[in-house]
């Protein structure tokens, strides 16, 4: 790849970047205004005197007008200032950092479970085209699709967590067991300390979770592969190296599998975004810490810093997974790059 036209290309997305982001920004900022309810009160609490909510509205900068707190908002965004959570009365970087490894941490293994379960059953259907197991994977495919989430996190927490007692139904650990906290992420420091006890710990209670999460998602992955692989293998080239006596498996891996990467790697860059809102849902239900909770919180005390906070760390992690897929395809695809070239000398 030409280094000028990967530059063209990074200038280009960055900019949409930037774009995309403030738009989000003013969005999500009028449909909170809009909200009813005094983010003053909401502050200072019930019990307040008219004085000492007067008093917050006016340290919080909720006397001025609308479009006088958007362009504040905006001014303290450039210098990475996220602003204050009216409900934690701290800053809202602050608390998203200490929440974001809950989060990713669910999600990276919901991604994990979701593609090491669905591109196999894909494959499998692909080369079972027509047959019995065809058929039984696009049945469990599309009912996997069809579950919702909530109810799905019920009924694992039921059968799984009470009834066969495998694995903790809430929380993200037990208590007293407890690791020197580095990065955040509870099974990345637990290994750091070399505290495996920890380890366990940290990933049983995470495990159902993930996989609650990663079910419905699976669905998709299913499909995907085994639609592109089926179209890779019915092309005439696959029919001549069948023909010339090439392995069976080596026409799934080299030919089928090969053309399935591209469509499945777009879709992991869409599914990290879903299944970051799924997180909402699944972290409410499992009474784990992390964006879920501290949404709810946000949007029902009318915290306005707090959610576009949110929203803007999860528009940059979605974004950021979206730009890694997208070089990945630039770098792998020759039709993609042809079309970057032409586009950049448009």
């Amino acid at each position: 790849m030409a280094p000028s036209l990967l530059a063209r290309y990074l200038a280009r997305r960055l900019a949409l970047l930037v774009t995309t982001l403030w738009g989000v920004v003013t969005i999500v900022f009028l449909l909170i205004k809009a909200i009813p309810g005094d983010e003053a009160q909401a502050a200072a609490g019930v019990t307040a005197t008219p004085e000492q909510v007067e008093v917050v509205r006016q340290r919080l900068g909720l006397d001025e007008s609308v479009v006088q707190q958007y362009l504040n908002y905006l001014g303290r965004l450039m210098h990475g200032d996220l602003g204050t959570s009216i409900f934690t009365f701290q800053p809202v970087l602050g608390d998203l950092h200490q929440l974001i490894p809950y989060t990713v941490e669910l999600v990276g293994l919901a991604m994990l479970i979701n593609l090491t379960c669905g591109v196999p059953l894909g494959v499998l259907a692909a080369a079972r085209h027509r047959t019995r197991t065809d058929n039984s994977v696009r049945l469990a495919a599309i009912f996997c699709g069809a579950l919702p989430t909530f109810w799905l996190a019920m009924i694992a927490q039921t059968l799984i967590g009470r009834k066969l007692g495998l694995v903790p139904i809430s929380g993200v650990s037990t208590l007293g067991v407890d690791v020197p906290r580095r990065t955040g992420f509870l099974t990345v420091d637990s290994l750091l300390a070399g505290d495996l006890t920890a380890f366990s710990d940290a990933l049983a209670h995470l495990v159902l979770p993930a996989a609650v999460l990663a079910i419905p998602f699976m669905s998709f992955v299913i499909r995907v592969v085994r639609g592109s692989m089926i179209t890779a293998l019915e092309a005439d080239h696959v029919t001549a190296a069948r023909a010339k006596g090439a392995r069976e498996r080596t026409v799934l891996l080299q030919h089928g599998l090969r053309n399935a990467i591209a469509p499945v790697s777009t879709l992991v860059g869409l599914q990290v975004g879903w299944m970051m809102g799924g997180a909402v849902m699944v972290e409410t239900v499992f009474s784990r810490p992390g964006f879920g909770s501290y949404l709810t919180q946000a949007v029902a005390q009318k915290d306005t810093f707090a959610v576009i906070g949110m929203v803007l760390v999860v528009g940059v992690i979605v974004t950021f997974v979206g730009l890694v897929v997208d070089l990945v395809q630039l770098a792998a695809d020759p039709r993609v790059r042809l079309l970057e070239t032409r586009r950049a000398s448009a």
